[in-house]
């Protein structure tokens, strides 16, 4: 049979265990989380538009951006052949 002794320590654990998860749950909501993770989802639905609008826009900066350098690099090369087709490879 089981003593007096290891009952009361087997029972003080489990105190202490609900007690350790209680405090967890307190801390760390599940409900409370899986609204904040929805609301996030939600707002990153709704906004994706305006996102892909954005990086369109830095994508076609930065093209012309290269472009831009390529003409200079193209314009300022002795070697005729190299004009507008590549970048100069020395430089």
């Amino acid at each position: 049979m089981i003593s007096v002794q290891t009952f009361q320590t087997e029972y003080q654990r489990i105190l202490n265990f609900i007690g350790f998860s209680k405090g967890y749950l307190r801390r760390h909501n599940p409900l409370k989380e899986l609204k904040n993770s929805i609301e996030a989802a939600l707002k990153d639905v709704l906004t994706i538009h305006k996102k892909i609008k954005m990086s369109k826009y830095r994508v076609s900066y930065h093209v012309h951006q290269l472009k831009k350098m390529e003409s200079l690099i193209a314009s300022n090369n002795e070697h005729a052949f190299l004009r507008g087709q590549k970048l100069n490879q020395v430089r």
